[in-house]
């Protein structure tokens, strides 16, 4: 079962393909996703990164985390499942909704 890491603190100009080269060093990456900002289309500063190896994605982290790369201390761990969404929260986010 693969694993997913998540990445945060990273610099704007950082790319799939450094993080690809930087991970692989530790297993095989299956994917590499920089998270985009939906209003900006700029990069947010996260990323996933999906690994095949959990052994070698607990080395990645373990190694990786606060190393700096672009100048800026990259902070990972284990990404958790996404949560099931609570209509409380959801209901208070209808601000940010379009009405027609």
């Amino acid at each position: 079962m693969a694993t997913n890491i998540f990445v945060r603190n990273l610099d704007p100009t950082t790319t799939e393909a450094q993080l690809r080269e930087l991970f692989a060093a530790y297993g095989s990456v299956d994917t590499v996703t920089i998270v985009q900002d939906r209003d900006t289309s700029g990069p947010r500063g996260i990323a996933f990164i999906e690994m095949t190896d959990a052994e070698g994605a607990n080395a990645a982290i373990e190694s990786l985390d606060c190393f700096c790369l672009n100048d800026r201390a990259m902070r990972l761990n284990e990404a958790r499942p996404k949560a099931e969404r609570d209509s409380v929260r959801d209901s208070s986010r209808e601000h940010r909704h379009h009405k027609i």
